[in-house]
């Protein structure tokens, strides 16, 4: 198969579809890779890397997408991108669809068979191929936040952790999944004052036995929500439904409730957010503020630390990119119900059902693309 590894031109994106050594582990498949001119800059790859492991330099994005048969990105293709994409070609990246209208109508239109990172599954649970960048994700959270709350950034001016006879500042991660963990991992590490809120017992369990009297956990309801983020100085969001719209589980009225400088960041802003006053911002300009209170919702925060970020994802991401080449798609996705999992527009049509619900398409049964 020809796979291609577009640059990513989101802003401030600085992954890369494939490293160097994956792209030699499709060549050693069998495979022709090629790949577009300083795509792999962000992470200190260079072209020469590229040749070296057997890859082909082009010089544009549509060099790329006009010859491939498979392209392996990151992040959901930008505008000019999916107007590029042919049908029956295959793109394997992240998309988060539910969100995106526009996109999800653009990838329908293109005839292009669409499988997203995000809601591929696992045999022992889980998602397998967001885990390592919901891992970035979570710990990013708190560097983010906590410069957030410095007065420079808007915030109240606290440290974290405090210092000795001050006290910490108060985290409330809102969901005990990945992204929450880790999170909540790195604010116990800086000794900050930490509350963890899920509706679910078995993992407030598993949190409690791992954190001990490093970290509060807490029944989500929305009374006892909202009296953890009212009295909260950073608040995380790491909310996930699989491929539907993250839920708005903080409002409008409690964002109001507030202190002035208390930070949000919405890991889950990639699904819509789980703040009422959430809006995607960029690398460029991650923060505003919403009545006094600072939000950031960067919509790909992995991208900041890109180098760390591409070799996690490619780890998850290789064996599935390996399975697609060497079988095709549809024989790929035959043999293993939780890459089919990662189906979600083929032939025009939309064949994942939270998407189709979130966004009003009708909806068509993945075995339909098998047949």
């Amino acid at each position: 198969m020809l796979i291609g590894v577009p640059k990513e031109i989101k802003n401030h994106e600085y992954r890369v579809g494939m490293t160097p050594e994956s792209v030699a582990e499709a060549v050693k498949h069998g495979h022709t890779v090629v790949v577009e001119h300083n795509a792999g800059s962000g992470i200190g790859a260079p072209d020469e890397l590229y040749v070296r492991a057997g890859a082909s330099i082009v010089s544009t994005a549509s060099d790329v997408f006009d010859q491939a048969e498979m392209i392996v990105k990151v992040k959901e293709p930008q505008a000019i991108e999916r107007a590029m994409l042919k049908p029956n070609q295959l793109l394997f990246t992240y998309l988060h669809l539910a969100p995106d209208p526009d996109q999800t109508k653009d990838l329908i239109n293109s005839g292009a068979t669409c499988i997203a990172y995000e809601t591929i599954t696992s045999p022992f649970g889980g998602l397998p191929l967001l885990k390592p960048m919901s891992q970035v994700a979570g710990r990013l959270s708190i560097q983010a936040g906590a410069t957030a709350l410095e007065k420079s950034h808007g915030g109240k001016g606290l440290l974290l952790g405090g210092v000795p006879g001050v006290k910490p500042a108060k985290v409330v991660v809102i969901g005990g999944g990945v992204v929450g963990f880790n999170a909540a991992q790195m604010a116990v590490g800086l000794q900050a004052d930490v509350t963890i809120v899920d509706n679910n017992p078995a993992t407030l369990e598993s949190l409690s036995h791992h954190f001990g009297s490093k970290a509060k956990t807490l029944y989500s309801t929305q009374s006892a929500l909202e009296e953890a983020v009212t009295q909260a100085d950073l608040v995380i969001g790491a909310v996930l439904i699989p491929g539907a719209a993250a839920p708005k589980l903080v409002t409008r009225k409690m964002i109001q409730s507030m202190e002035a400088g208390t930070v949000l960041v919405d890991v889950a802003i990639d699904q819509g957010g789980c703040f009422e006053t959430s809006k995607a911002t960029t690398h460029a300009n991650p923060t505003y503020i919403v009545d006094d209170v600072v939000h950031y919702c960067v919509a790909n925060m992995p991208g900041g630390v890109a180098r760390t970020s591409t070799y996690a994802l490619n780890n998850a991401t290789l064996p599935f990119t390996l399975a697609l080449a060497d079988k095709g798609w549809k024989q790929a996705l035959s043999e293993d119900q939780h890459l089919l999992n990662g189906l979600n527009i083929w032939n025009g049509k939309v064949t994942n059902q939270p998407v189709a619900n979130a966004l009003n398409y009708e909806y068509t049964p993945l075995t339909e693309a098998l047949d």
